[in-house]
């Protein structure tokens, strides 16, 4: 048999890339002579940057940049094999599990960091930039990161507004002359999923400010400064951002990049699938495996079972799932491609014992797939 592994990493257990392994051996435990293909996936959240890092033979740099509430950490981003274009996970420098949860304040956390990241790249001669946007703690539309990239953001005596989504209300004016000019030669496509707008109801205050510690008062605040912050662009640029579907993810930073970094938003399986080739390693496949650690009715809103099994049935390749947990709703993927979904859990034991031996897990949950596989094509034989 030709067979695909296509993975997501099971998080708190196996990178993407040892999740596939794992499915492999236990493959080979059955067929030792099947043709396999492992291919790392991620869906644009945690783990892209290692997943496309490692299929592409690129490099990780770090650098110093702040994070959400101004302090130095140690962050980095990483540069793929032809050399020339990066990718940055931007919760690594403005990401909500960078600062503990008694100071999460989207009114004064700053996308700053991800901008210096975004310079360090510039340096390092990058010039097509993948930016993976989710996690993040900020929801200041982007204006830390267009701090960072040499934007003026003037206040009504001239002076420059602070950080955070709370002082966008004092925002009078934008200027771009001091904006860094190699910023001009790049292209920026940003990874995101969700289909929420800069504003409204479900806006980026309304959906993600709570999780991100606003509260209902402050929500409000910043949704009306998000407003404010995207009638001066409009005015400045011309770019009207407040309800373009994706703007407002990592608290409107989707909505900064587009409108001062002629920005592209695309799926993150899509991007994931594309630089690892996944559709080349399908062709001639018989089936595809793949999988996550949780998978129920949200996997079908852009997660990498969903992307995987959707460009499987374009090539009429049958896809099982192997998951960590199987939740309510996943019925709903078997209209996409998907053959089953089995939970790789085989017998009662708790959450810390599963993620303990996820591996173990896998191999015989795929052992368990070919054996059926097998008994199916000697009955039919």
């Amino acid at each position: 048999m030709n067979i695909v592994i296509a993975p997501d990493s099971f998080k708190g257990s196996l990178s993407a890339r040892e999740a596939g392994l794992a499915m492999e051996r236990g493959i080979r435990r059955v067929n030792p002579d099947s043709i396999v293909k492992v291919v790392p996936m991620a869906d644009g959240g945690e783990g892209t940057m290692e997943c496309l890092i490692s299929a592409t033979e690129g490099r990780f740099v770090t650098r110093k940049v702040m994070n959400p509430l101004g302090r130095e950490i140690e962050s980095g981003f990483g540069i793929l094999g032809n050399g020339t274009t990066c990718i940055i996970e931007m919760a690594m420098s403005s990401g909500l599990y960078l600062i503990e949860s008694h100071e999460r304040d989207p009114m004064r956390t700053t996308t700053y960091g991800f901008g210096q990241l975004i310079t360090a790249a510039l340096d390092q001669g990058c010039r097509e930039f993948i930016l993976a946007v989710g996690g993040s703690a900020t929801n200041d539309g982007g204006a830390g990161m267009l701090q960072a990239l040499g934007v003026k953001l003037l206040g009504a005596d001239g002076e420059d507004i602070g950080f955070g989504g709370g002082e966008l209300a004092k925002l009078h004016s934008v200027q771009t002359d001091d904006m860094d000019p190699r910023l001009s030669e790049c292209a920026f496509i940003i990874a995101c999923d969700v289909q929420n707008p800069l504003i409204g109801p479900k806006g980026a205050s309304a959906v993600f400010g709570p999780q991100k510690g606003a509260t209902p008062a402050m929500v409000s605040q910043l949704d009306e400064n998000l407003k404010h912050f995207a009638d001066v662009i409009e005015r400045t640029l011309g770019a009207a951002i407040h309800h373009i579907p994706g703007t407002g993810a990592a608290g409107g930073l989707a909505g900064g990049i587009l409108a001062f970094l002629n920005g592209k938003l695309e799926s993150g399986i899509s991007i994931v699938a594309r630089v690892t080739g996944l559709e080349e390693a399908m062709q001639g496949a018989d089936l595809v495996l793949t999988g996550e650690g949780r998978v129920d009715f949200q996997t079908v809103g852009g997660k990498t079972p969903y992307g995987v099994a959707r460009l499987a049935k374009s090539h009429g390749v049958p896809v099982i799932i192997l998951a960590g947990s199987v939740g309510e709703g996943v019925n709903v993927l078997y209209e996409h491609g998907v053959l089953a979904v089995l939970s790789i859990v085989n017998r009662p034991m708790t959450l810390e014992e599963a993620m303990a031996h996820t591996g173990p897990l896998l191999e015989d949950a795929a052992e368990q797939v070919m054996r059926i596989i097998h008994t199916t094509a000697w009955e039919d034989g």
